[in-house]
């Protein structure tokens, strides 16, 4: 048994060794579609390396998981921040929304094969995911315990929630999305370093522009952790730039929470007292309290409206009448098509995403003609 072990570890070797030696034969600048994992030849990943990669020094490195084994989205996502600050990028073809054991698997193979191909720091090492995809990011950072980060776009923890973690999340969310409420209960009741940013869209990836924050967000608490050597130029620029968004911001309620989070992520490394004031007076603002004491009462309406829908559906499947599911559902659908943006529209647009998304499964008819009417146009 000691001579299989040893023959097979020097196979292993021997494999490792002829993954890294093919790193050189991948092109850098330019997204990869497809890489196969040296030591398990039906795992494969799209890849982004930064055009000036170079194995002689050490790179960051974000490994990351679609629900829907979608790699080269995140990929495309994450490009212009990883080309920017120095991060290569991976995201399985394999890891998708079902069994845990999938997921993991793709997870190791992908992990063991870009570490063996390309030179990582092993100390900045993040994880990435959209919807399920989150949930197996999370997944690997709280089991494995090296994770420098994780970037969770449309969800959060794959079981219970955690409210303090000894590494940073930086959350996203679609003004429609079904998920958005979890990722803004998670916003609120997490007290670690995270942040969650919303954007005008759906139960999708975060955008481009939103990724490169992301990316500079992490860059910055790797600086503060001692994780990357402080750069005080780099810190001016994000400073600035952060300062000229807030600037630009037209409602007082917006303009507040961007000021705590400045104040949040620059305390300590720039002169933040003078917006620390001004939080401080539009906090004394009427319409800043009434926005803030309304957001607890949205939650609510979301929470109360969702459930009366799936009670309606439980109601029919047990039997019920089928018209006074359809009379709500399409009393809500008129509401998610009202012509002003409001609180109301958007929380329609989720609720019924969501009931959407959990209708899966059911084949009935008359209830798929109700689905059809609730699903978006293709393109919006």
């Amino acid at each position: 048994r000691a001579m299989i072990q040893c023959m097979w570890k020097k196979v292993i070797a021997l494999l490792m060794a002829t993954a890294a030696s093919r790193a050189a034969n991948l092109p850098t600048g330019q997204i990869v579609d497809s890489v196969e994992c040296a030591l398990d030849d039906a795992q494969h990943y799209a890849l982004y390396l930064p055009s000036n990669y170079t194995p002689s020094r050490q790179w960051s490195v974000i490994l990351a998981f679609d629900g829907g084994a979608r790699g080269r989205v995140p990929v495309e996502r994450y490009r212009q921040a990883a080309e920017k600050y120095g991060y290569i990028v991976a995201g399985s073809l394999n890891s998708r929304n079902g069994p845990w054991e999938v997921s993991m698997n793709a997870a190791k193979a992908m992990t063991a094969d870009v570490k063996a191909r390309f030179s990582i720091d092993p100390k900045r090492v993040y994880t990435a995911g959209m919807s399920g995809g989150a949930r197996v990011a999370m997944k690997i950072a709280l089991e494995s315990r090296q994770i420098a980060g994780v970037f969770a776009s449309s969800a959060g923890f794959p079981d219970e929630f955690i409210p303090r973690l000894p590494l940073p999340v930086f959350g996203s969310a679609g003004t429609d999305d079904f998920n958005h409420l979890e990722m803004y209960q998670l916003d609120r009741r997490m007290t670690s370093a995270h942040r969650v940013l919303y954007f005008e869209g759906g139960h999708t990836w975060l955008p481009a522009e939103f990724a490169m924050q992301a990316v500079e967000w992490m860059e910055l608490h790797a600086m503060k952790s001692g994780l990357r050597p402080r750069d005080t130029a780099l810190l001016d620029t994000w400073f600035a730039t952060r300062v000229e968004r807030i600037d630009a911001l037209k409602d007082n309620t917006e303009t507040l929470r961007a000021l705590i989070h400045l104040i949040a992520d620059f305390e300590g490394l720039e002169d933040i007292s003078k917006f620390a004031e001004r939080a401080a007076r539009l906090l004394k603002q009427q319409d800043v309290r009434d926005a803030l004491s309304e957001e607890p009462k949205n939650e609510e309406r979301e929470l109360q409206l969702q459930g009366e829908l799936f009670e309606l559906r439980d109601r029919w499947s047990n039997g019920a009448s089928f018209a006074k599911l359809k009379e709500r559902v399409t009393a809500v659908l008129a509401q998610s098509k009202a012509a002003d943006d409001s609180e109301d529209r958007r929380i329609a647009r989720r609720v019924l995403s969501n009931f959407a998304a959990s209708s899966r499964g059911i084949r009935d008819p008359q209830y798929q003609e109700l689905l059809e009417a609730i699903r978006p146009p293709p393109g919006r």
